[in-house]
């Protein structure tokens, strides 16, 4: 500190002054157990309280330092049943120390973040109750999970399977403490216990899992709607994972932003070593990092609940100005982002605080089994415990929801989301000619946009959009920038957001769930975006499981410039790795759809939006393709999710099926029955759009996915001869998805991706990997029992075994 700095002397006069003044004020001051409040903490306060009584918020100032005064005392018991989940078998709420057979034998549990996250989470709930606003939360360390089902409990702010398992009673707290990581598994594979290790569908007001950390770091600018808040409670240890949250103030405008306040938990360690803000330097070191990235950092005590109050008004007051003064132009973006550091220590308030071992067992030793480790766990228990009766006047200060007729924070409107399904218009006219499905698709989608002004759109873009066949929307939507070029698609209101961070781009879709939303990107890079898919879609799949319908509007992902016509630009372009592991997910919340013109893309397109909570990957050329359906063959094509396209021979002769699945793979299929026709064999060449609708259910949710077995029997009649299939995938999980249709390896064949590339025209990467005509039919005939020299000839012949020119099979 300067030695002429006489702010801190200011501070603490006033701040005596007030208590001097104030009995109420000086008995919040006080602090609680392990609690304290700073002088400038006190001064903050007495400042926010007289606001809010001018804006009559409140009825007086004292209402303020009551409310705080009792999230002092729900933060004080909130972080007591904290460590209680992680080392308490029985738990006793008069208080009593604990002998060792109350102790979990197996202790377990993120303790030192939750510890930390209790703070902040009630400064939350008391900012809601004093503002008489519902705000959402989002939380980054998701491993912190036992701070928000603590505090849940103890206010009643519960989930229907939450509330049917848990109060507070000895016997409630002790088995919401023995379902915290109890392992248990139903029979019908589920979870017993409704608390995860991580946010879960279960979780009050959860919105995402956090379990991918760094995520939320990238979506939460993109969440709250004009109109809507949320607090984001971000980690430290996430701020090295994802460095693509430094771009947050380029995103956030005033005219189609809710309110994003974002809060830094600064604890100083990650799992097994500080973390890198605390090695590079600390706080100050990144509020500075913060101001040349466009944030406005505000310090505050990450050890108060009533400086999280304060920072989350002072943070939307900053944002509301900052807002105000953006010129008529978009002049002045982008504005300084309110951004508040929250410094405190790793497991803060119980004894092991600071160390390495308060990421997860601060006591270190078991004190099942260690009387040390006992004695320790009941001197730090004893100063969080609050005796029933003080808790129960804190926890009703709190209950304000239905004075002032304000939902639940389990019910806030971002956790609630229950968007209508869009006005889908009809299909643009055909080209009439080869065109490709993604020019189809990019007019489709712009005539979905301006079908519905209604919601908000956000397109994510991780590179090129015109070179994906987008041009017309972002002509449309244009790229959001913070100073647009002249003559460029640019705009300060973009709604395409353009980084070269695949992670990033999605999550902005992903975030933005009360809008309309798509991402764009080749295949082979798509592979980055996978963790932020997979834990959207495991999070909404749960939520169905628990009966909440996830009411945002599905979300397509569209992969083009993809193995099969990337060939230009090396291996490395040439990749299924991303559609292969969505495939793998669950089929009822991740669909894989693969077009084959024109009319299939717009209708893969239409599906995935009259729908909600699930990723829709569409695999789309953007090379000139045949025109195959009709608009009404290609919606029933997604309805059935295939359709036989052509049909050759008697209706009940046994037949070799050719099975495409992608369209480069219905061009080989449909050359190669030329060739079947030529040699009067029967067969049928069926498109999959969906292939996913065709396996073996993994559970009852996905067996509601799944196509009838009429459709199932008219597409692959027991009576085939053989079966071969063209994927756009490798062949080995293609076929394990598609298990129900294999009749063994004799009559089923399957050709794929092998792993070989290069710089390669499209007919290149399909020779290379044995995936054309001819090695359709080479196949067939093996199945068949036939010489191949029946379908193919000697030159052909030749090509297809490697021993001849390939040309030959051009």
């Amino acid at each position: 500190m300067n030695a002429h700095d006489t702010e801190p002397h200011r501070i603490a006069e006033r701040a005596a002054l007030y208590r001097k003044h104030n009995s109420v004020f000086a008995h919040w001051a006080a602090g609680y157990g392990v609690i304290a409040h700073s002088e400038r903490t006190q001064v903050r306060v007495h400042a926010l309280a007289e606001l809010l009584t001018l804006r009559g918020a409140v009825a007086s100032a004292n209402d303020v330092f009551a409310r705080l005064a009792a999230a002092d005392r729900i933060a004080s018991m909130g972080m007591w049943l904290v460590v209680h989940s992680t080392y308490a078998r029985n738990v006793y709420s008069d208080g009593r120390d604990l002998v060792a057979r109350d102790f979990k034998s197996d202790p377990e549990g993120h303790t030192g973040g939750a510890l930390n996250m209790v703070p902040a989470y009630v400064g939350y709930l008391a900012a809601n109750a004093l503002t008489a606003l519902t705000r959402g939360w989002l939380m980054g360390q998701g491993h912190c999970v036992a701070a928000i089902d603590a505090v849940n409990l103890l206010v009643g702010n519960l989930t229907p399977e939450h509330a049917a398992r848990y109060d507070t009673s000895d016997a409630g707290l002790t088995r919401f403490a023995r379902d915290f990581y109890d392992y248990r598994v139903r029979a019908d594979g589920h979870p017993a216990s409704p608390r995860g290790s991580h946010v879960n569908a279960s979780t009050a007001g959860g919105i995402a899992e956090g379990g991918y950390l760094g995520f939320a770091e990238l979506e939460y600018v993109h969440m709250p709607l004009p109109g809507e808040r949320l607090v984001a409670f971000l980690s430290d240890g996430a701020f090295e994972e994802q460095r693509g949250s430094d771009w947050t103030p380029r995103w956030w405008r005033a005219a189609d932003s809710g309110m994003a306040l974002p809060i830094l938990i600064a604890n100083g360690r990650r799992i097994e070593q500080r973390s890198t803000i605390q090695q590079e330097g600390g706080a100050e070191v990144f509020r500075r990092h913060l101001e040349l990235h466009g944030f406005d950092p505000i310090s505050i005590d990450g050890r108060d609940p009533a400086d999280f109050v304060w920072a989350i008004c002072e943070m939307e007051e900053r944002l509301a100005c900052a807002g105000r003064s953006i010129g008529a132009d978009g002049s002045g973006y982008p504005v300084p982002l309110p951004y508040a550091v929250a410094e405190t220590t790793k497991g803060w308030g119980f004894p092991g605080a600071g160390s390495n071992a308060a990421h997860n067992l601060p006591l270190c030793e078991n004190p099942s089994l260690d009387e040390g480790a006992a004695a320790r766990f009941n001197v730090g228990a004893r100063r969080l415990w609050v005796p029933p009766v003080e808790l129960g006047l804190a926890t009703r200060a709190l209950r304000t929801h239905a004075e002032q007729q304000r939902p639940l924070e389990r019910d806030n409107v971002l956790a609630a989301r229950d968007v209508a399904l869009p006005s889908l218009p009809p299909f643009p006219p055909s080209a009439g000619s080869p065109t490709a499905p993604m020019d189809a698709l990019d007019r489709f989608f712009c005539d979905i946009v301006r079908a519905n002004p209604r919601l908000r759109v956000r397109v994510g873009n991780p590179d090129e959009m015109r070179s994906n066949h987008m041009g017309r929307a972002l002509d449309l939507l244009k790229h959001r920038v913070t100073a647009p070029e002249a003559g460029g698609a640019e705009s300060v209101d973009g709604r395409v957001i353009t980084a070269l961070n695949e992670e990033a781009v999605v999550c902005a879709a992903l975030a933005n769930q009360g809008g309309l939303n798509l991402v764009v990107s080749y295949e082979a890079f798509a592979v980055k975006m996978l963790g932020a898919l997979r834990q959207a879609i495991i999070f909404a799949r749960h939520q169905r499981e628990t009966g909440r319908v996830p009411g945002w509007l599905s979300v397509p992902v569209i992969v083009t410039s993809h193995v099969w016509e990337n060939g230009k630009n090396e291996q490395s372009h040439q990749d299924p790795t991303f559609v292969e592991a969505l495939l793998g997910e669950m089929s009822d919340s991740s669909r894989v759809l693969f077009p084959v013109d024109e009319m299939s893309a717009m209708a893969a397109l239409a599906s995935a939006y009259a729908e909600r909570g699930r990723i829709a990957t569409l695999v789309v050329p953007k090379r000139a393709l045949p025109i195959v359906f009709s608009e009404a063959q290609a919606r029933t094509l997604l309805d059935e999710a295939g359709i036989v396209v052509r049909d050759v021979g008697a209706a009940n002769e046994p037949r070799v099926r050719i099975v495409a699945i992608g369209a480069y793979q219905l061009v080989e299929a449909l050359r190669a029955s030329e060739r079947l026709r030529a040699r009067r064999i029967a067969h049928s060449v069926v498109c999959l759009v969906e292939p996913g609708r065709f396996r073996a259910p993994r559970d009852h949710g996905e067996a509601r996915a799944m196509v009838s077995d009429k459709i199932r029997e008219r597409l692959f009649p027991a009576t085939d001869a053989a079966r071969i299939f063209l994927g756009h995938t490798r062949p080995e999980p293609l076929l394990g998805a598609l298990r129900p249709l294999d009749t063994g390896p004799r009559t089923t064949r399957a050709l794929g991706y092998r792993n070989r590339g290069g710089t390669l025209d499209v007919f290149g990467v399909l020779y290379a990997n044995g995936c054309t005509w001819a090695h359709a039919l080479l196949e067939t005939a093996s199945a068949l029992g036939r010489a191949p020299g029946d379908l193919l000839d000697d030159a052909e012949l030749a090509a297809t075994r490697g021993e001849g020119d390939p040309d030959a099979l051009r």
